[in-house]
């Protein structure tokens, strides 16, 4: 049976990715491994669940309508998901795995920087066609000659600057910003960058960093107060860090804004942060109260509880579903055809975030960055309150 999401897209999909039913018995049909990796441990753990139930309930939509056509078979999709660890080793480890145990040719994920980079080093020499993720610039500014791997959603390249130009433009108070970020490598590709935004717009930023898996952030909080920040920056922080940072500042006295310009994790921060999130302001790529993104969220829903839902969800779903047309277009499951497919996309609307958009050639020498609507939300009364959507 269809799931109750795919019916109001199912007419975008079906065409080309359902096997008309007297055509079935004529056609072999195989499955088709797709690989996924997230962090199912650790502070990113609400990532790495969002990245493989959005995949799940993905799967399960395109199995029920017929499974993919290409080159004259029926593929029935088959999710192989491993947990990354959050962390370059893990993401290497898995990623060896899915390409050389597993033989996938087609990979969604990882959810954050560190995982991702590692495994492009792995996807790309194996030809893996790969949609990654992760903010720092290298996923796709690389060295790496002939690459197979594009990124799923926007970046803080991308949202930055007119999130930081909203922020100048409507909080008149905040005149310094203290960012917190992971003391490493990635870390700091990504908030060095985000640093440089702010000041562009006529911000003083005080830039500090911590060391991944640091649980107490008081004394670098009561430092940067001491330095009189007007706001804190969370960046790229997991979920399970920013949570943690939050009630930490709220608990050291902090009165001012706090920002996550990076992430979106609002959700989850609030489960950790309570009381401490009320204000809390940060961007975020997923409106749930579209249409199309409500009967998503009563699917999962159905399946998994209603608990809280990551926006990453949403963006694995999305992420299937390119795979699954790429290869449609290509008429064959061969990465290199169906990486030429994927290219071509643009224009290509699923229904969740409007028509494919790939960009990227000024900031990483290729189009191969997904670019789609985002927002700028507030924490009010325990709730999250759309105050600015941002269209490309």
């Amino acid at each position: 049976m269809v799931t109750a999401y795919w019916r109001p897209i199912r007419s975008a999909i079906v065409s080309g990715l359902a096997v008309a039913a007297l055509s079935l018995p004529a056609l072999a049909q195989e499955t088709l491994k797709i690989g996924g990796m997230g962090p199912l441990s650790g502070g990113g753990t609400s990532w790495g669940l969002a990245a493989q139930r959005g995949m799940e309930l993905a799967i399960t939509d395109i199995n029920a309508a017929g499974g993919i056509k290409a080159g004259g078979k029926t593929y029935k999709l088959e999710l192989v998901f491993y947990d990354d660890l959050y962390s370059a080793q893990g993401g290497k480890a898995a990623t060896e795995r899915l390409v050389h145990q597993d033989k996938v040719k087609f990979i969604v994920g990882p959810v954050g920087s560190p995982p991702a980079l590692a495994a492009i080093s792995v996807t790309n020499p194996a030809k893996v066609l790969a949609l990654t993720n992760g903010y720092a610039p290298g996923v796709l500014k690389n060295d790496m000659p002939d690459p197979y791997n594009f990124r799923l959603y926007n970046t803080n390249l991308e949202f930055g600057p007119p999130i930081i130009k909203w922020i100048r433009e409507n909080l008149k108070e905040v005149k310094k910003i203290g960012l917190l970020a992971p003391n490493d490598a990635v870390g700091q590709s990504v908030a060095k960058p985000l640093a440089e935004d702010y000041k562009k717009e006529g911000f003083e930023v005080i830039l500090d960093f911590f060391e991944r898996g640091t649980k107490e952030f008081t004394p670098l909080i009561l430092r940067m107060m001491a330095q009189k920040v007007d706001a804190f920056e969370f960046d790229g922080n997991a979920p399970g860090d920013a949570g943690l940072m939050l009630k930490q500042i709220r608990q050291a006295g902090f009165k001012g804004r706090v920002f996550q310009v990076g992430g979106p994790a609002v959700d989850e921060i609030i489960e950790i942060a309570g009381p401490a999130a009320e204000g809390f302001m940060t961007y975020d790529f997923i409106d749930w109260d579209m249409p199309k993104a409500k009967v998503l969220k009563e699917a999962y829903q159905a399946k998994y509880g209603k608990g809280i839902i990551s926006p990453f969800m949403p963006a694995f779903y999305h992420g299937v579903y390119l795979v699954a047309e790429a290869i449609k277009r290509a008429d064959s499951i061969e990465t290199d055809k169906a990486r030429t497919a994927m290219q071509g996309l643009s224009g290509f609307d699923i229904g969740i975030y409007g028509p494919v958009k790939w960009v990227g050639q000024e900031t990483y020498g290729n189009n191969r960055q997904m670019l789609m609507q985002y927002f700028f939300s507030e924490v009010k009364g325990g709730k999250i309150v759309k105050i600015k959507k941002f269209t490309p």
